[in-house]
């Protein structure tokens, strides 16, 4: 872009513009190049001067960790990602002795394969499934995990001399609506996520909340049923020991409510065949469905009530069997909320995309850098002293 067409945008002088761009090709933000635009026959003089991001100006990390893997994605300033990749560790065995070394190495593999210093990488963010403490930077419980307590934020500090941010998966597929989208995905919405867990982030306000400590909005562990079914985080009764994919399956198979989830075969391909079970009107399968749909009701009544949101969003895995799950929602909603509070708001039902959790990462981060990097460290000592204010 020409920087005329930034001063038309902006409103801003040309002078002021000149001052701003100029500071920001000092840090070495933004590069100059000559259009590629056609002139007119009977123009005169240079090409038109474009400017644009510098993607090499710096560098983020996004990892993503879920049950056995560990998903990384190199990001570059432009907000592009420029390398990915999936590796796995041993969820059964990983605690806070173990995982966090284990993490340290993936990253210092892959950063070596794509051939990037670590002085280049600015910041490191984390998404995680289960219980999020983003204040102490630890996962306090997760499926992810065979302990608890697991330091993340600190060991990676320590390792890579980053900024380094945690947060929960679902607080990302939330960042990433409202980012994508903010038209809709704004004000006070909620997201709740349908999968291997349950999870939920909201919008408050236009800010994304995570409460005191960063452990808010743990839909998936209010307890649905005192003494109820016997949830993967332990207690009993809690919305995802009847929303989850094993509660799922272990509804459908007839197994006692206090069955251990770790011996249930759920995850990707049992869904799958519940799902395919309730197409051909399996009764069982149909009946999980309904009566999960109205567990979810009743969750989504306790979300409204509270809340008040103009937007309930669901996705995850389970969005695959909304149509088996839908009839009971809306018998549980209308069962435990008065019709005043349960007609304010609209539901969208999103198809599962992994995606979201990573753009998540990448807008946090992006607005992180807008807001406060400056450019490499030789830059910034020749920038005038009122840079940062131009720039902000």
């Amino acid at each position: 872009m020409a920087r005329i067409d930034l001063g038309q945008m902006t409103r801003l002088s040309p002078a002021t513009v000149t001052a701003i761009t100029s500071d920001l090709l000092d840090q070495g933000l933004i590069l100059s190049l000559e259009s590629e635009e056609p002139k007119a026959p009977l123009a005169r003089g240079r090409p038109r001067t474009l400017l644009k991001l510098n993607p090499e100006a710096v560098y983020t990390i996004g990892v993503r960790l879920a049950v056995n893997t560990i998903d990384l994605s190199l990001v570059d300033f432009a907000g592009e990602v420029v390398r990915e990749i999936r590796t796995r560790f041993d969820t059964a065995t990983a605690d806070a002795d173990s995982f966090p070394d284990a993490l340290v190495t993936a990253i210092r593999q892959f950063l070596q394969e794509a051939g990037i210093g670590t002085n280049r990488v600015r910041e490191i963010g984390v998404a995680a499934q289960g219980v999020v403490e983003t204040e102490t930077g630890m996962v306090a419980w997760s499926p992810a995990f065979a302990g608890r307590k697991i330091p993340i934020v600190g060991p990676l500090h320590d390792a890579f001399g980053a900024e380094c941010y945690i947060s929960n998966d679902t607080n990302m597929i939330t960042e990433a609506l409202h980012w994508s989208d903010p038209n809709r995905y704004s004000g006070t919405f909620a997201v709740i996520m349908l999968d291997y867990g349950v999870g939920m982030g909201l919008y408050l306000n236009n800010q994304l909340f995570s409460g005191a400590s960063g452990t808010a909005a743990e839909f998936g562990h209010a307890n649905h049923v005192p003494g109820g079914a016997l949830c993967r985080c332990g207690k009993k009764g809690c919305l995802e020991a009847y929303l989850s994919d094993y509660a799922l399956v272990r509804a459908a198979s007839h197994l006692p409510e206090d069955t251990d989830p770790i011996t249930i075969r759920a995850g990707v391909s049992g869904l799958a065949r519940l799902i395919e079970l309730a197409g051909s009107g399996d009764s069982d399968a149909c009946k999980a469905f309904h009566e999960a749909g109205r567990v979810l009701g009743y969750g989504l009544a306790r979300v409204i009530a509270m809340i008040d949101p103009k937007r309930v969003v669901l996705t995850g895995a389970a969005m695959r069997a909304f149509a088996f799950m839908e009839k009971g929602m809306w018998e549980g909603l209308e069962e435990a909320l008065v019709a005043d509070l349960r007609n304010n708001f609209s539901l969208d039902v999103m198809p599962w995309n992994e995606d979201f959790i990573r753009s998540g990462l990448i807008a946090q981060s992006m607005e992180r850098l807008d807001k406060d990097f400056l450019g490499s460290a030789s830059a910034k000592g020749s920038a005038r002293p009122d840079s940062k204010e131009l720039i902000a």
